[in-house]
């Protein structure tokens, strides 16, 4: 009888620490001055400077890609879906106004591609340096009887620091503040599962391109919105959301005090085609639609009425389109779409 080996059974260590030291040169990229130890150990050591603070907190999420990877499996294309990864933690993050400080990575798969899990972490590489954060440390897991040969999954952890003073979290919101959107760069990465079954295969090969637009990142405008704000911040910007899964009708309000409800004006931002596309071939309503994709908004901010045009003058310089697409109102309904 051979001898069995943990190669035999579908796990190639030797691949995996091969794809590791190439992760290392790449992780370098994004490393601070804050990062004594990076990817290799058994966990990455980040310096937190408290001089610059008076009270922080540490702020942390996780999440992943979703269903948006079968259309790079589709493609075989894999450089966007890191930022991807990456986009989904650092916005959450950036939503209580923190700075994102480090990220980590989770990718398991039922056989190690050198080439496709590279384009992976050049991905992740790209969001870490778009965000202004370091990747210190990650997993890699060949797991064969759980993925199939051709597929991956991945995860993100990230963990950024805000004074305690200085936390967005809705509660100033009142009646009469705008709801001021941040332009999308597409799907971002929700809503997908809906997307290919309206598309259909031939549909998800013919408009991969455009589905795969990476997540768009925020942090760099956001940050310096509320740099450029100052003292006046917490009367001008009083709530951030991160348009994602549940998307108008979930995300959007989930900051808006009790009593309080959003109305969101349909037609006071151009839709991008892809939703329309969507819309009509799987014949969709709506309200799913608002429910399930954030239709172009990627990001919105709650201001001070008097606001909004010197917040969309901040942000310009950034690139940032942004519209108007709301109000704050007393109601007892949370959101209302007209």
């Amino acid at each position: 009888m051979k001898k069995l080996t943990y190669k035999k059974s579908g796990v190639d260590i030797a691949k995996a620490n091969l794809l590791v030291r190439s992760i290392k040169q790449l992780a370098r990229k994004t490393y601070t001055k804050d990062v004594l130890t990076g990817i290799g150990g058994f966990g990455g050591l980040f310096n937190l400077d408290l001089k610059k603070y008076n009270n922080p907190v540490l702020v942390s999420s996780t999440d992943g890609v979703g269903t948006k990877l079968k259309i790079a499996f589709r493609a075989d294309k894999h450089d966007t879906v890191g930022i991807d990864a990456v986009a989904m933690n650092v916005g959450d993050v950036l939503c209580t106004g923190a700075r994102p400080l480090f990220f980590l990575d989770y990718i398991a798969t039922g056989k190690i591609k050198h080439g496709v899990l590279k384009d992976v972490l050049k991905g992740i590489v790209e969001g870490c340096r778009q965000s202004g954060c370091a990747l210190i440390g990650g997993e890699l897991a060949e797991m064969p009887s759980v993925y199939k040969q051709d597929e991956y999954d991945i995860a993100g952890f990230c963990v950024g620091i805000v004074e305690k003073n200085k936390i967005i979290d809705g509660r100033n919101i009142r009646a009469g503040d705008v709801i001021l959107g941040l332009g999308s760069s597409g799907l971002h990465s929700n809503g997908f599962s809906l997307a290919r079954k309206a598309l259909g295969e031939n549909g998800q090969k013919r408009m991969a391109k455009e589905l795969l637009k990476p997540t768009r990142i925020y942090v760099k405008p956001v940050l310096g919105l509320i740099e450029k704000l100052g003292r006046d911040r917490p009367r001008v910007l009083k709530g951030i959301a991160h348009v994602t899964g549940g998307a108008f009708y979930e995300k959007i309000p989930r900051i808006v005090p009790q009593g309080l409800g959003v109305r969101i004006f349909k037609g006071s931002w151009p839709v991008p085609e892809i939703f329309k596309t969507i819309q009509k071939a799987g014949n969709i309503d709506e309200k799913q639609m608002y429910l399930t994709f954030n239709m172009g908004i990627g990001m919105v901010l709650f201001l001070d009425k008097n606001s909004a045009r010197r917040v969309r003058g901040i942000l310009a310089p950034y690139s940032v389109r942004s519209w108007v697409i709301g109000e704050v109102v007393k109601s007892a309904k949370r959101v209302t779409i007209e």
